[in-house]
Order: structure tokens, then C-alpha cells, then sequence
């Protein structure tokens, strides 16, 4: 295949999937001039109170205010984490496996992201036990 058509049909394709990513994230519908319903916002105001509560547990187990937000968003930022690095892997993997086949350089680029992409993953799985360890255990 020409190169050119290969990176415009790589470039719709992520182009594509971006969109529908959006739309399923946001929940466009044809109105969006229709109050929310009781339902919906004895769910949001549920959710609501379920994350404050959270955060006021982490932050009573920590014993302080910004060591428990810290907490709490070290704990966000690793359930995040998961699904990013995977998807770097995978363009990685791309970059590596299917487009660096004729291309050496690009080979070696998807090497670096799939490096990148793993490194970032790990420091983001063990940084709250590393912050977990280094409050409950350092300030004694």
C-alpha cells in the first residue's frame, strides 16, 4: 500500500473513534432542552454524597486534610491510569509491529512509547502504596 493512504486511513480511523468516544462519553441526544427527570438526580446527588464520603474517609484514615485529598486522588489517578496505559500500548504496538515493519525509525519509536507507556502505568499503580507507606509509616 502507499504510505500516504496508509497514514490517512490510520488518521479517519482514530478520527472515527474519537468522535464515537465523545458522543457515547457525553450522551448526545437530538434535545437536550428536557429538565432532568427525579430519577437522574437522586442518582447524581447519590453519587455526589458517595464521593464526598469517600473523601472524608480518606482524609479521617490519614488524619488530615491534604493528606487525605492527596490519597484520594492518588487512588483516582490509579484507576484512570489502567485504561490509558493500555491504550498507549497499543498505538505503541502499532507504531511498532504493523507500521515499522519497512520503517526502522518508527519501529524504534514504538519501542520508546511501549516503554513509556509501561513505565507510566507502573509508577501509577505504585505511587498511592508508596505515599501510603511513606504517611502512615514516616511521620511516627
Amino acid at each position: 500500500m502507499n504510505r500516504k493512504f496508509l497514514k490517512s486511513m490510520i488518521f479517519c480511523i482514530l478520527i472515527v473513534s474519537i468522535v464515537f468516544i465523545f458522543a457515547i462519553g457525553q450522551n448526545i441526544y437530538a434535545s437536550n432542552d428536557k429538565p432532568i427527570n427525579n430519577k437522574t438526580e437522586s442518582k447524581l446527588v447519590q453519587l455526589k454524597e458517595t464521593e464526598l464520603r469517600t473523601l472524608e474517609d480518606y482524609k479521617t484514615a490519614y488524619g488530615s486534610d491534604s493528606y487525605g485529598l492527596t490519597a484520594y486522588i492518588l487512588h483516582r489517578v490509579q484507576i484512570f491510569s489502567i485504561p490509558f496505559s493500555i491504550l498507549g500500548i497499543l498505538i505503541a504496538a502499532i507504531y511498532d509491529y504493523i507500521i515499522g515493519v519497512r520503517h526502522l525509525e518508527t519501529k524504534e519509536k514504538g519501542k520508546a512509547l511501549m516503554i513509556m507507556f509501561v513505565t507510566l502505568g507502573v509508577i501509577c499503580q505504585v505511587l498511592p502504596l508508596v505515599f501510603t507507606i511513606v504517611v502512615k509509616f514516616g511521620r511516627e
